[in-house]
């Protein structure tokens, strides 16, 4: 208990002279503003996040603007940030806000939980940091720092390990100041105890910390899973017809849902291109003599968490519409830049 309460003293004087990390929805009260910014800051580093939260904010400033808004457009200014489900999951809650609660974000824990795509953190951050509420966050970076101070060898990609942790995080939160205690802890991981190449010298908890004192530092946290990554090779097909380009929307369950999309013929590797221009599936599609190849892209990759996508763009042209193509859509060439692409496209449009 006297550790604890040190670490928990420590770490509010430490936020209060010493944290120069400047974010805008630090302080921030408005529950939507802080909707926004932890929504966007799941699965992306501050430093871009950052600029789509500003351009989030400035094109809907409250839920009614939000909800409001075409759900092409919103995808449109997520464009790059990749998770789409996010945005999928904001839009959800932002209408579900907006109808069926007479737009006002609900101010208790169990109701701000339920709300689509906000988990245990979210809701924490925002209860403690809008209403003042004590309920203790827990991401990576609280993990790491409870886990070094305390010397946990839980592994915290458990489900014990999660549950033994926030336990721990919700003993130690300031009752009487949630909100500077969670924004403390959060920065401190960020700031001071980073995942690699911690300032342990410039640490005001070292003197007690476990990992510190034991020479545990790169050996906690634990970690029990490995991700596992999986291939995938895409060939896209850009088919333009009289200054239009045939585009779908992505719509199974799969990444990159409701973005669009050219002709996709996706092979279990990257086959030759000779390979792929005399094959099934594109032949199907055109007949020989009924389009001209005019450029191939050079091959690029993209990491998602658990996929790595590889690919190169096969750009023709067809003089007569492709009938097999009835649930495609022709976009002008010149409105390519309205549509929400994933970054693997827009990437290739940018060249």
């Amino acid at each position: 208990m006297k550790n604890k309460k040190f670490f928990s003293e420590t770490l509010l004087k430490w936020n209060q002279f010493e944290n120069t990390r400047e974010m805008p929805w630090k302080g921030e009260k408005d529950p939507y503003k802080i909707w926004i910014s932890e929504i966007i800051l799941q699965q992306t580093r501050v430093q871009q996040g950052l600029a789509y939260y500003n351009r989030f904010i400035k094109a809907w400033p409250d839920i009614k603007s939000l909800a409001g808004t075409p759900e092409q457009e919103v995808y449109k200014v997520w464009e790059g940030l990749g998770y789409y489900t996010r945005c999928r999951n904001l839009i959800a809650s932002a209408k579900f806000i907006n109808d069926e609660l007479a737009g006002r974000f609900p101010h208790k824990y169990e109701d701000i939980l339920s709300l689509r795509g906000i988990g245990h953190y979210t809701a924490s951050a925002i209860a403690s940091f809008a209403f003042n509420l004590p309920h203790a966050v827990l991401d990576g970076n609280v993990s790491r720092v409870l886990a070094r101070f305390f010397g946990v060898h839980t592994p915290v990609d458990t489900t014990g390990g999660k549950k033994f942790f926030g336990k721990l995080a919700g003993d130690l939160i300031d009752a009487t100041d949630p909100a500077s205690y969670n924004q403390a802890i959060m920065d401190f991981g960020a700031i001071i105890c980073k995942p690699q190449l911690p300032l342990c010298n410039k640490c005001p908890l070292r003197i007690r910390c476990v990992a510190y004192r034991k020479k545990l530092v790169s050996i906690l946290p634990v970690k029990e899973k490995i991700i596992r990554t999986r291939e995938r090779f895409f060939n896209y097909l850009v088919v333009e017809h009289r200054n239009k380009v045939y585009v779908i929307k992505r719509n199974r369950k799969d990444i990159w849902q409701n973005l669009y999309e050219f002709i996709l013929i996706e092979t279990e590797s990257l086959i030759p291109e000779k390979e792929l221009l005399t094959g099934k599936m594109f032949t199907s599609l055109f007949p020989r003599n009924t389009y001209k190849l005019i450029k191939i892209s050079k091959i690029s990759s993209q990491k998602l968490t658990h996929q790595t996508i590889t690919g190169r763009f096969f750009h023709i042209t067809v003089k007569n519409a492709v009938t097999p193509l009835k649930n495609y859509k022709l976009v002008a060439v010149k409105e390519l830049d309205l549509l929400p692409f994933p970054k693997f496209i827009t990437s290739y449009l940018k060249d």
